[in-house]
């Protein structure tokens, strides 16, 4: 099977990991809603949330806490939205986690939105901000 899902987590493809472990890796979106923005993709090929089995769950939440974590004290943001679209609203057909910090202001239904735009963040960008997540992390173990 050719997953595009699978090929992210599994660095087939160019990602920016933030943070890894044996079932899960954690990368920035190369389209996101605001800098800082993390998909979590278990590592084997899960598609649906009740497909999940207990060791990648745990890890998918304990990834999901530590990113929280490091976008708090980095971004500061007014809040953090943790969401996870299945079935039909899955464009990966891969089950990811989407962990987006926001700000007051901002309509969230935007996220949502499909008007064919895209702004997929530079290069340069992205490596800067997994940059300072991975510190992040690092001073907040």
């Amino acid at each position: 099977m050719n997953c595009l899902g699978c090929n992210l987590a599994n660095k087939v493809e160019a990602v920016n990991v933030v943070f890894e472990d044996d079932y899960v890796c954690c990368i920035l979106d190369h389209n996101p809603y605001n800098e800082g923005h993390v998909l979590i993709l278990p590592k084997k090929h899960i598609r649906y949330f009740d497909e999940l089995d207990e060791n990648t769950a745990n890890s998918i939440f304990k990834a999901s806490r530590i990113i929280s974590k490091a976008i708090k004290k980095l971004f500061n943001p007014d809040g953090i939205t943790v969401c996870q679209n299945g079935g039909a609203f899955d464009e990966l057909t891969h089950f990811h986690m989407h962990i987006v910090p926001r700000y007051e202001g901002q309509n969230f239904a935007d996220f949502y939105t499909e008007d064919g735009e895209t702004n997929i963040e530079e290069e340069n960008k992205l490596e800067e901000t997994k940059r300072k997540i991975i510190n992040t992390i690092k001073v907040l173990d």
